[in-house]
């Protein structure tokens, strides 16, 4: 074999390696973003369970009844009923939160007694 088609052949194993490396370390890399993103929400959802008990809660925490989704809960008042989301930072309602919250705004909104015999 001459020496031009061992250089090619050692230039294609090099590049074969470094493309294995490189799809190893996107996998390592994508793995590691959903760990972050998995832990993130974990995170949320613990804290959201805390949150009506902070002392700047404008309400009474023990009036507060957890849903966890699609809103994280409902808060009783003496005179409303007031669905609660709690939000960190920049972080936006969700569309079903934010459908959630037209159909209050509109009145769709209603009570209803079921009865089980």
């Amino acid at each position: 074999m001459r020496p031009e088609e061992l250089a090619v052949i050692g230039l294609l194993a090099l590049c074969t390696i470094q493309l294995l490396l490189l799809l190893a370390l996107r996998r390592k890399i994508s793995r590691i973003g959903w760990q972050k993103r998995s832990q993130s929400v974990r995170y949320g959802k613990l804290t959201e369970q805390f949150l009506p008990f902070l002392e700047s809660y404008p309400y009474d925490s023990q009036d507060f009844r957890f849903l966890g989704t699609p809103i994280d809960g409902v808060q009783f008042t003496e005179d409303s009923i007031i669905l609660i989301e709690f939000k960190t930072a920049s972080s936006q309602l969700s569309s079903r939160q934010r459908a959630i919250k037209q159909m209050v705004e509109e009145g769709s909104v209603r009570f209803e007694v079921h009865r089980v015999d």
